[in-house]
C-alpha cells in the first residue's frame, strides 16, 4: 500500500493539527540478557541442540508503525495504521 510521506496529524505540544513527516519504525537490537536468548546460549553448549520454543502460528502481516515528526516543533510520536498489510511504501504526495 502506498502512503504519503507527510500527513496532517494532531500535535500534543502545539495543541493543533500540523504537518508530520512519516518514517518507518524499526525495532532496536534484542537484549542479550533476555530469558530467551540466555536459554539459546545455554542450549548451544555441547551436544544439546537448539532450544525449542513452544510452536505458535505467526500471522503473515503486521499493522505498520511509523514515527511521525511535527514540522513545527519537531516532536515525535507513534503513528499506527490499524489495518494489517503485507507491504507499505512511503511515496511523495502527488500535487
Amino acid at each position: 500500500m502506498n502512503l504519503p510521506k507527510t500527513v496532517k496529524d494532531y500535535c500534543r505540544k502545539c495543541k493543533k493539527h500540523t504537518e508530520h513527516k512519516l518514517k518507518q519504525f524499526k525495532s532496536g537490537t534484542a537484549r542479550a540478557l533476555a530469558e530467551g536468548s540466555r536459554k539459546n546460549v545455554e542450549k548451544k553448549r555441547g551436544y544439546k541442540g537448539k532450544y525449542q520454543f513452544p510452536a505458535k502460528v505467526k500471522k503473515q502481516n503486521k499493522k505498520p508503525t511509523f514515527i511521525a515528526e511535527c514540522s513545527v516543533c519537531s516532536t515525535k510520536h507513534y503513528f499506527v495504521i490499524p489495518k494489517r498489510m503485507k507491504k507499505v511504501e512511503l511515496v511523495a504526495k502527488a500535487a
